[in-house]
């Protein structure tokens, strides 16, 4: 009936077969999520600089979004502590937190990411994720994940906050105001923190976030903790949002796009990783594309119910997942928790103390530093470790943006230096078969006297053209070499520079009067060749199956045969 329903609404392809069972399964998890993102939401639209109660709207609306267009069945979506922080370090430079003019900005960033996100969904560029390398994420999660627990400290410790949420910023304005330091409000936030990580280590189970808060709240009720000065949410406003499209101004929405096209990247980053290690799993598949276009419903409709920036969590996904939800719609069900908390728990949220809300970021945070992966990148490959530590450190030093966008760079460099400087390994004959191997890494094989046989492995192209003349020149430099033998099997592409360079190689190589063989070469690749005058300049005869029998051919010329098996043979 409709043909195209499964493409634009995934959720028609798996609800018709949706059973009992399952919604079982989809309401215990969603609940279990329900309880965790009320104080959750709370505390991060804190962290986001705008008032408690905007987190459980965005905890709402986008929550209902994604089962319809979604393809990830485990995926708990909602207010995300990473998001946040960008939001936080974006705008603040441009309007003052808590504002009107702050949440209005807030909200238009959220309709202005999720209208890029819908876009290039549909244009399909979910690929730009490979911008995203996993030293660069690595790198740049690590540093957002400190700054996240700095900024997090005025709150802990019941001191003003900086103008800026700058990791700077809030040190100094830690040091500087040390002597003011609240100690009921620091007691009552280590006490959370404690709270929290003694429920995830022995009652797992539990909702830790819930239990710390109510604690807090009880605390704060019994002695009338908020008459000694320490600081609470205050009066949180009853009842569902409002319908409303965000005001825009050309102004603002250029201040506003570093930070939305940061949003679009870490955002879809976080979804298709955290969608596709559950698809990988549970053994179903996801669309990036339709991710990266459902991300953008979320954000976009969002905003029209004073929504900020939203995505994928992991922790929330985690429980998600442990809970047994079946489909996407414990969203749903969680987003109902949401609702109920906003038509009639608010009168409670008053009596929450803003330290509570530090210490749920700061665990959040700490729990997000990955030591083992840093270690294991560092030994495995030093460039990444490298790119991976220099991300981390221009995110401390430089900020959000700029260490994502250093990240990016690094990365693009990395990738054109090993380009432009491909390995090219210098085989030899490994005796009793057809093969040629690296002599650097097998001691058996060996050389061919009089020939020089190497491989390219990388594609010919303008980024390395003059590095390959180079290495080959320097070979045929050897007084012993009357010729050279290029493995071309590892070559995919060659455009018109490289053919240009490998023309001037031949000729240089027929002065030298060093002749030169092609093995194994690839047939789109021959075909570039045939359009041009290098055929004429060798002969066909210059270009054999493998590399095997080039060097034969060189041998037979020479009326010598020192191979093990003859061409011939089978």
């Amino acid at each position: 009936m409709f043909p195209n329903s499964y493409r634009y609404f995934p959720i028609t392809r798996w609800l018709p077969g949706y059973s009992l069972a399952n919604a079982r399964r989809d309401l215990i998890a969603g609940l279990s999520v329900g309880v965790m993102l009320v104080p959750q939401g709370m505390a991060y639209a804190v962290l986001a600089g705008v008032p408690p109660v905007i987190g459980l709207y965005a905890s709402l609306v986008p929550l209902l979004m994604y089962p319809i267009f979604g393809t990830a069945r485990h995926l708990a979506v909602g207010i995300v502590a990473i998001d946040c922080i960008i939001v936080a370090g974006g705008l603040s430079q441009i309007a003052t937190p808590m504002t009107e003019d702050y949440i209005a900005l807030a909200i238009m960033l959220a309709f202005l990411v999720g209208a890029l996100q819908m876009a290039m969904g549909l244009l399909r560029l979910g690929f730009i994720v490979n911008l995203l390398s996993r030293p660069v994420t690595l790198g740049f999660m690590s540093g957002a994940v400190i700054i996240i627990g700095v900024s997090q400290l005025p709150d802990l410790l019941g001191i003003a906050k900086p103008v800026t949420s700058s990791l700077t910023a809030v040190l100094v304005q830690t040091v500087t105001h040390v002597s003011e330091i609240h100690l009921l409000t620091t007691g009552l936030g280590i006490l959370g923190i404690v709270i929290i990580l003694a429920v995830r280590k022995w009652l797992p189970r539990l909702p830790a976030a819930l239990i710390a808060v109510v604690a807090g709240a009880t605390l704060l009720t019994v002695f009338s903790l908020d008459e000694a000065g320490v600081a609470v949410v205050a009066q949180i406003p009853s009842g569902l949002p409002a319908f409303a499209i965000p005001e825009f101004h050309l102004s603002s929405v250029r201040a506003l796009l570093p930070t939305a096209f940061t949003l679009v990247l870490v955002q879809f980053m976080t979804l298709i990783s955290l969608g596709s290690f559950f698809a990988a799993k549970h053994r179903y598949q996801i669309s990036a594309n339709t991710e990266f276009f459902t991300l953008g419903v979320m954000n976009l409709v969002g905003s029209m119910f004073r929504a900020i920036p939203v995505s994928g969590s992991f922790s929330r996904s985690a429980v998600n997942e442990h809970a047994g939800a079946a489909s996407a719609l414990s969203n749903v069900v969680a987003a109902l928790v949401v609702g109920m908390a906003l038509l009639f728990l608010t009168p409670v949220f008053a009596y929450l103390p803003m330290s509570l809300f530090a210490s749920m970021i700061i665990v959040a945070s700490l729990s997000l530093i990955d030591i083992s992966e840093a270690l294991y990148i560092l030994r495995t490959k030093r460039v990444d470790g490298i790119i991976a530590l220099s991300t981390f450190a221009a995110t401390l030093l430089l900020g959000i943006h700029q260490g994502i966008l250093f990240g990016i760079l690094a990365s693009a460099a990395a990738v054109v230096y090993r380009v432009s400087r491909p390995n090219i390994a210098i085989l030899g004959h490994l005796p009793g078969s057809r093969s040629y191997r690296e002599l650097e890494f097998f001691p058996e094989a060996k050389a061919v006297e009089g020939i020089a046989i190497l491989r390219l492995d990388a594609s010919f192209a303008f980024t390395n053209a003059r590095y390959v003349r180079t290495q080959i020149l320097i070979q045929a430099d050897r007084e012993d070499i009357r010729a050279i033998v290029l493995d071309a099997s590892s070559i995919n592409d060659l455009d018109t520079t490289a053919l240009a360079v490998l023309i001037d190689i031949t000729r240089t190589l027929q002065e030298r009067e060093i002749d030169l063989y092609f093995g194994g070469m690839k047939t789109a690749v021959f075909r570039v060749i045939q359009k041009s005058e290098l055929v004429d300049m060798l002969g066909e005869d210059r270009f054999a199956l493998s590399p095997y029998r080039a060097v034969n051919l060189v041998l037979s010329g020479w009326g010598r045969e020192t191979n093990d098996i003859p061409v011939e043979s089978s």
